[in-house]
């Protein structure tokens, strides 16, 4: 018969942990287990009414607790796909070089949520919906996310959103754009890009499903590549991704896009090191170039829980 002692232990390496058996592992008191739990101060999940404690996830809190965390040299931003960020981001890892890990995935508003929801990504870019909306409606995403009181949401600037067009069409309205004769890129579900067109077209009172929808895309930079390669014609997305691949734009309005985090990522130096980056006089002269941003809120914390 086992002995106490080594009950507890074992379950140290089992890849989920009961209350009792974290509260062990940590060195804690149950009622603190509950307590860390209910804020979503810890990662755990609930199972037909019971707190599950994942042992990977935890150990990797314990990590990124400890002294601001040795994780502070790394930066992982997922989400929204930007030209404008994709080259600071770029710029920032080939100045640091193999000292830190800096990089951006481009997985789209939602994907990039839940992976900083995971503790995969420390950053996420977001869009949704109209500038003027987004003071209620980003704060209003996050809000289904069981850490998002420990979030804050800075602007990185302001872009113009609309549709990705071959060149040739450049001039047409929107309304032509969607007779149903053109063939059209759609964005996965999830992407603020998308969502902005589904929006739009609602207001207009044009059904998205009578477009001709040939191909779909993960990016807005992929998007730009089937118009360029000639697979597509049409794609949601944002001037400056347009003019980067040489392709025409049609507006429709502008959106406001911020940056997710959390608290203790927000005052790490590499992420106040991005938001310099993107302020600085040559990210302002690149996003010029690129056109459909204006960024002068860039930096501003927009959002926290208090």
């Amino acid at each position: 018969m086992k002995n106490r002692g080594s009950e507890e232990a074992e379950p140290c390496r089992s890849e989920f942990m009961s209350v009792r058996q974290v509260a062990h592992y940590l060195q804690l008191n149950e009622k603190k287990i509950y307590a860390l739990a209910a804020k979503g101060a810890i990662p755990a999940t609930k199972v037909t009414g019971k707190w599950i404690f994942p042992r990977r996830r935890v150990d990797q809190w314990l990590i990124e607790s400890s002294h601001g965390g040795v994780l502070t040299d790394r930066l992982v931003v997922a989400g929204s796909d930007d030209p404008l960020l994709a080259r600071v981001t770029l710029a920032i890892a080939e100045a640091i070089g193999g000292r830190a890990l800096v990089s951006y995935t481009p997985t789209g508003t939602r994907l990039g949520l839940d992976l900083l929801a995971a503790r995969r990504a420390d950053a996420c870019a977001i869009h949704w919906g109209p500038a003027e909306q987004a003071e209620r409606r980003h704060p209003e995403l996050i809000a289904g996310y069981p850490l998002h009181r420990q979030w804050v949401i800075v602007r990185m600037g302001r872009r113009q959103q609309g549709l990705m067009v071959a060149p040739e069409l450049a001039g047409e309205s929107l309304e032509t754009l969607c007779n149903g004769a053109r063939r059209w890129v759609f964005r996965q579900s999830g992407a603020g890009s998308q969502h902005f067109l589904d929006a739009s077209l609602t207001r207009l009172g044009i059904d998205l499903q009578s477009l001709r929808r040939v191909v779909d895309a993960r990016s807005e930079r992929e998007a730009a590549a089937y118009i360029s390669m000639g697979e597509a014609e049409i794609a949601p997305g944002a001037r400056a991704a347009a003019v980067e691949s040489g392709l025409g734009f049609v507006a429709i309005g502008w959106e406001a896009f911020d940056i997710v985090t959390s608290r203790a990522v927000y005052f790490r130096e590499l992420f106040q090191r991005l938001l310099s980056e993107l302020a600085n006089p040559g990210s302002r002269a690149l996003a010029a170039r690129l056109s459909g941003y204006d960024l002068e809120q860039c930096g501003a914390l927009v959002w926290s829980a208090g």
